[in-house]
């Protein structure tokens, strides 16, 4: 019995996505839940585990192909069994869903084409604090179909080492060939007769098709930067004691297990600052002309990855001490590093900061993620003459930047706000102040 796998809903309102790679070809026996490939939605890559127990008998999209959800992706031989998922018992006018591990599947039964849906832009910021260093992920993985990885096997050629010229980098056969020692252009390609192209910088120029989460990215800052007013403010603060702070709770056995950084002490501070100026933690609802103020915090942090900017969020932030922001945040970095972040986290979040200083800058202009009221930028941490004591004194300081926006948010909240903020940065106990 041959059964067809259509590219599901994830449930976050989005349409389309594209085929990352397969992990399984054509006569693969494959298991129930077996992860069968990765898309690449607008916002995050997810893995696809198969929702049936059979043998691939077609894959009907090469990686890099961007598939509309509803359409058939891959097919499986059930050996005659009942598939393993079956639609849900459903009336006679409500229209049957079946639900797959990853959303649900458009009707196996309708040869309608799905429906568009707005695309709910829960977005990006325009500048970005980066996950850890690390060493090759999977999101790093050379992108190729079969035949090519094997031509490259076989000319002995590492494919890390060369630059793909097919859409979103994906590596051809004509890359392969010219970078083994044939220079001819790749398809597409005109070189003038004095240019001699070598290896993997054989164009003058590459060109990436704009999609994927870059293109949710760059719709998302436009959005805001169009409809929200915003206002930027920004305060420069003595954060030695803060630092000093973190430093002993770094040699404490209490915090052995985590990495301690400016970004987790701004963290928390955060959430104290929002129950004391709660406008900073509200949205603009245009359809209902209502101001929404949340009573929680998803905390969003910006990171970018090797598939572009993402900004992820703790879930009731407000909740944690810092030992559990502290967790929450190495989290974060190490899911969104490997390109595991799943849809859910990247919605709904409330407020977001962004790390600038990791970079070594030290201010900037944060522009709001969509729907949200505020961000806070932190900059880079620099031993700096200050005024201390009567006197000058080598300090360690920073410049904290706030980004809100102006239909919410007047400029003595702002400014409360931000001051709360430096406070706590500065000397810690205030939170107990504050709290």
């Amino acid at each position: 019995m041959i059964v067809d796998f259509k590219l599901p809903d994830l449930g976050e309102g989005l349409t389309e996505s594209e085929i990352v790679s397969w992990q399984v070809a054509v006569g693969d026996t494959v298991k129930l839940n077996q992860v069968i490939g990765e898309v690449e939605t607008a916002k995050a890559v997810v893995e696809l585990p198969s929702p049936y127990a059979g043998v691939v008998t077609g894959i009907n999209h090469e990686p890099g192909t961007v598939v509309e959800v509803g359409q058939v992706i891959i097919s499986f031989d059930v050996a005659g069994e009942a598939p393993a998922v079956s639609p849900e018992p459903a009336s006679d006018t409500a229209p049957k869903r079946v639900p797959t591990l990853v959303g649900y599947g458009a009707d196996p039964e309708s040869s309608k084409r799905p429906s568009r849906r707005a695309r709910a832009f829960q977005a990006p910021v325009s500048v970005t604090v980066p996950a850890a260093p690390s060493t090759q992920v999977q999101a790093d993985r050379p992108r190729s179909t079969p035949p090519v990885r094997k031509l490259a096997r076989d000319m002995g050629l590492d494919l890390a080492t060369i630059l793909g010229t097919g859409e979103r980098g994906l590596i051809t056969r004509q890359d392969v060939v010219a970078f083994g020692g044939d220079t001819t252009p790749a398809v597409g390609v005109t070189a003038p007769a004095s240019y001699q192209p070598s290896g993997r910088n054989a164009e003058r120029e590459v060109r990436t098709p704009i999609k994927g989460v870059r293109k949710f990215t760059a719709a998302a800052m436009v959005k805001s930067a169009f409809t929200a007013p915003h206002v930027t403010e920004f305060l420069t603060v003595d954060v030695t004691e803060g630092m000093d702070f973190l430093a002993r709770l770094r040699a404490s056995r209490s915090f052995a297990d985590v990495k301690l950084t400016p970004l987790t002490l701004a963290a928390k501070a955060v959430c104290i600052g929002m129950a004391r100026q709660p406008s900073l933690n509200s949205r603009w609802d245009e359809a209902n002309q209502e101001i929404v103020t949340m009573n929680y915090v998803n905390l969003g942090i910006a990171a970018a990855t090797p598939r572009g900017l993402i900004v992820p969020n703790i879930k009731d932030a407000q909740t944690l001490g810092l030992h559990g922001l502290a967790v929450a945040l190495g989290e974060l970095a190490s899911t969104a590093r490997n390109g595991k972040t799943p849809p859910a986290d990247l919605s709904g979040g409330t407020f977001s900061i962004t790390n600038i200083g990791v970079f070594g800058i030290d201010a900037g202009t944060p522009i709001l993620n969509p729907g949200e009221a505020g961000i806070l930028a932190l900059g880079a941490v620099r031993n700096t003459p200050w005024e201390y004591q009567g006197g000058i004194a080598l300090r360690q300081v920073m410049t904290l930047s706030l980004s809100f926006d102006h239909r919410l948010v007047d400029g003595e909240q702002g400014s409360r706000f931000l001051a709360d903020i430096g406070a706590i940065m500065k000397d810690p106990a205030m939170a107990l102040a504050l709290g």
